[in-house]
């Protein structure tokens, strides 16, 4: 018998049992519609947390104070006060492969504005501190040099804090906020940014002058880390290179002694985060695909019931002249054109899925072409796989036994 008459033998049988054969799939189905979904939803967040760390530039370098040992006990990296103004300065002059950086204090409290107020943060940081941040002023100006170096009281706002002290889409331009008593007249309003990968609004910042957040909110004279550009993202090592040894010169460290200071970069963020997404994406397809083993489980069971069945027709084939190979590709067909059509309803059932995942909860959402290729090859070796020993054992039937069964 040739593979177009077996495959026209095997639909038929399918066809008998309509019910049957839609339940066996089901495992299929709901599998590869699960792979599909949470490969989707893995890597819609990859790429989501990807996007918001190159827009705030792949080329951007921050240090922060490391620990210290004072007396014998090891103080924690925010109680350093090593990292200075001088810092800063040095990095800017000495370091070729930088193009800006900027001093960054910060603390948290309560803004007001007449019978309003608001819980946020106000950062300190100079001149380039928005080019370094990639954030942009849509109305207003930027603080100036001579602003950040004389103490000046003025800030710009997010659009979170203009929208809760102001009221939606109110530009608070020229008007005057209070930060613990502080007045700050606002110089701008920042461009709208949203929430970042870690679910934090980034709209929700006061930025002025790092000197007066130092002097008159801080009361300190070291900063609290410093915010630099590289020159592009290929010279981001040789920054780091260069500030690692701008800054172990300026604190005057030995050769043996380690750095009282830490370099981070965007790219090491990125990385470390993009690793994390593949595990946790690889977790999600591994828990989904247990579902296509059940599936494959299933349509074992279902052959077996097939074969047990049938037993008499497997006789009466061989009774008249067929093969072992025909009834062994027989039940092997059936059993993949179980898998495939299964696997090709949940491939549309994961397409469907995932865009309802995206509508009802705003999720990231990127569906792998290479995810819904896996899952449909999948499906084809689970076909074969656990069918192969029901097919095999029909196949091996003693055609007067066979005949004989009730």
């Amino acid at each position: 018998m040739n593979l177009g008459n077996l495959i026209k033998v095997a639909i038929n049988a399918l066809k008998r049992n309509k019910m049957r054969s839609f339940l066996t799939m089901l495992g299929i189905i709901i599998g590869v519609a699960s792979v599909i979904t949470m490969l989707a939803i893995g890597q819609g967040s990859k790429k989501s947390i990807q996007d918001q760390i190159a827009s705030m530039g792949s080329n951007m370098l921050f240090v922060m104070p490391g620990n210290m040992m004072t007396g014998g006990v090891q103080q924690g990296g925010s109680s350093s006060q090593r990292l200075t103004i001088a810092d800063v300065n040095a990095i800017r002059t000495e370091c070729d492969a930088v193009v800006a950086a900027s001093p960054e204090v910060r603390s948290s409290g309560q803004v007001v504005y007449g019978n309003s107020n608001w819980p946020t943060t106000i950062y300190g940081g100079g001149e380039e501190y928005l080019e370094i941040k990639s954030w942009k002023v849509v109305s207003g100006r930027n603080i100036s040099d001579s602003e950040a170096k004389g103490s000046a009281k003025v800030c710009l706002v997010g659009r979170t804090v203009a929208d809760e002290l102001f009221g939606e889409g109110v530009d608070p331009t020229g008007e005057t906020i209070r930060f613990k008593n502080i007045p700050f007249k606002i110089i701008g309003v920042l461009e709208e940014k949203g929430q970042n990968s870690f679910g934090q609004d980034q709209d929700d910042v006061i930025i002025a002058p790092y000197t007066t957040v130092q002097k008159r909110i801080l009361a300190q004279t070291h900063i609290q880390s410093i915010q630099i550009s590289a020159r592009s993202t290929e010279e981001s090592a040789l920054a780091q290179t260069q500030v690692e040894e701008v800054l172990r010169s300026t604190h005057k460290l030995r050769e043996n002694e380690e750095n009282d200071f830490m370099i981070r970069s965007q790219e090491e963020l990125s990385t470390t985060m993009t690793s994390i997404t593949d595990i946790l994406t690889i977790l999600l397809g591994a828990i989904a695909g247990i579902s296509l083993l059940v599936g494959g489980i299933g349509i074992m069971n279902i052959m077996y019931v097939s074969v047990t069945e049938r037993t008499r027709e497997i006789g009466l084939r061989m009774s008249i002249g067929g093969r072992s190979v025909d009834i062994l590709l027989q039940f092997l067909i059936e059993s993949v054109l179980l898998s495939v059509f299964g696997g090709l309803i949940g491939i549309l059932l994961g397409f469907g899925s995932s865009a309802i995942v995206k509508a009802l909860t705003s999720w990231p959402i990127s569906v792998m072409w290479g995810s819904v290729l896996l899952a449909f090859a999948v499906c084809t070796v689970i076909g074969v796989f656990f069918g192969w020993y029901p097919a095999r054992r029909a196949s091996g039937l003693d055609p007067i036994d066979a005949l004989r069964y009730e």
